[in-house]
């Protein structure tokens, strides 16, 4: 399922006052950690700056001087939030529900947040690390893989770990509407961003109705169409 209209303006929290906002976001459009980042600061309706850190321009902007001096593992997104540089999209967002509590991204209680934590890491420690731009880049380059061996890894880590999280939230007494009862949480910040990767790669998404069901429940809200990398303003 794809927004209504992706050309509409970029991201309404950014467009509410992006020069005044507090927050900065360094991040990329197409970057599936930034994209998870955007989304929980929409469903928190807490404007932020979009700066833009493009991934291939140049050789990488991710590279530069500046931006390696703010985050030395030279990876998007960054949340800079007056002094503080905060890296790695699950610790920005479990952050911004510290320090901005209101409609909260993890459960009340201990067992909910375990879970909304374990489907989160299974999506950005275990699915999508296999297929983002540094590691395919190093597989068709220093590894010299051709196209369908390529295609064949990253479909192959697509599978696997969709797979095993379909079944996962099938069988899940505590999945609602969304991934972890009927408000989402951190879990669907990510579930989002990585079936958008796995379309982008050519996966077949017929095999997995419980994620296409919570996915179509997050798209209903603003924040997540909102959020769509073709909204962003260094879309290509």
């Amino acid at each position: 399922m794809q927004p209504s209209d992706p050309k509409q303006p970029a991201h309404a929290a950014q467009a509410a006052s992006p020069h005044d906002a507090h927050l900065v976001l360094h991040n990329y459009f197409r970057s599936s950690s930034a994209y998870r980042v955007r989304i929980a600061l929409g469903l928190k309706g807490l404007p932020f700056r979009y700066l833009s850190v493009h991934l291939n321009r140049d050789g990488g902007e991710q590279f530069q001087p500046a931006f390696s001096q703010r985050n030395p593992q030279q990876l998007v997104p960054v949340l800079s939030d007056g002094a503080l540089d905060v890296s790695q999209s699950l610790a920005i967002i479990e952050y911004l529900d510290e320090v901005h509590p209101a409609a909260p991204l993890l459960p009340a209680t201990a067992a909910g947040r375990a879970r909304v934590r374990q489907l989160s890491l299974a999506m950005a420690c275990d699915i999508h690390p296999l297929n983002n731009l540094r590691v395919l880049k190093y597989l068709s380059g220093s590894l010299g893989l051709d196209e369908a061996s390529k295609s064949a890894w990253i479909s192959h880590w697509h599978e696997t770990g969709l797979t095993a999280l379909e079944a996962e939230l099938a069988r899940d007494a505590q999945r609602g509407r969304f991934c972890v009862g009927d408000a989402p949480t951190m879990a669907d910040c990510c579930l989002v961003p990585q079936l958008f990767a796995a379309r982008r790669f050519g996966m077949d998404m017929a095999p997995f109705p419980t994620l296409l069901a919570i996915e179509a429940a997050c798209l209903a809200l603003p924040a997540f169409e909102q959020a769509h990398p073709a909204r962003q303003p260094d879309s290509e």
